[in-house]
């Protein structure tokens, strides 16, 4: 149950304990248990209803650390092969990373290696709760597309804006081209590195790598 319905459920069982309550004062002969040995009574009605109030009380505190935790990027720790690329990562190739090791930008279409969509997707939530927005417009690139992109666009190392294809940190899902403007730029700059991302490209403001950590 999500935390919503857990909040209706805990309305609902108040509005029927005040209910009870109200009946139990203009009917005070109404049916009452006294456990034996105990030093009053007690409607098992009313017994029932804390039970479950408690329950969805529990429901409510489990369900928002589930969030909590969900929504946390991955701690894990990452072996790099000389090009420092994650072996695991490597093993696919580059612009070759199956749809199963990639995960959803938010609610946007874009994709990256999970743990860095993990990332992007907290620094972006903190970011909002600092009142500043963070847009995307670029990630996870297949190899297809790094090859249209070159050849639209030039290679970076001839004054163009598209590395070699099979070269590129879009292709290893690991980079991210981002909307900002220049309070999300201050932001970034200042905040970016803590989420393991870090402005890498000279002449693009707008990319940013992700590193993750290492062991």
């Amino acid at each position: 149950m999500g935390i919503e319905g857990v909040n209706s459920r805990i309305a609902a069982i108040q509005s029927r304990m005040i209910a009870m309550q109200t009946q139990q004062a203009t009917k005070p002969s109404a049916t009452t248990t006294t456990a034996a040995g105990g030093s009053g009574a007690t409607t098992a009605s009313g017994a029932s209803f804390a039970t479950a109030l408690q329950s969805a009380m529990g429901a409510q505190a489990t369900s928002a650390a589930q969030a909590t935790t969900a929504a946390a990027p991955a701690d894990k720790t990452y072996s790099l092969n000389g090009k420092g690329i994650p072996t695991e990562l490597a093993a696919y190739g580059n612009g070759k990373i199956p749809a199963n090791a990639l995960e959803k930008v938010g609610s946007t279409g874009h994709k990256l290696w999970a743990p860095a969509a993990q990332s992007l997707n907290q620094m972006m939530a903190d970011a909002k709760a600092d009142g500043v927005t963070i847009g995307i417009t670029d990630s996870y690139r297949p190899y297809e597309e790094q090859v249209d992109l070159a050849k639209r666009k030039g290679l970076y190392s001839q004054g163009g804006l598209a590395a070699k294809p099979g070269t590129s940190e879009h292709g290893w899902g690991m980079a991210t081209d981002l909307d900002l403007n220049s309070k999300a730029q201050t932001w970034m700059r200042a905040n970016g590195e803590k989420y393991g991302f870090t402005e890498s490209v000279p002449r693009e403001p707008w990319h940013w790598s992700y590193k993750p950590r290492t062991a």
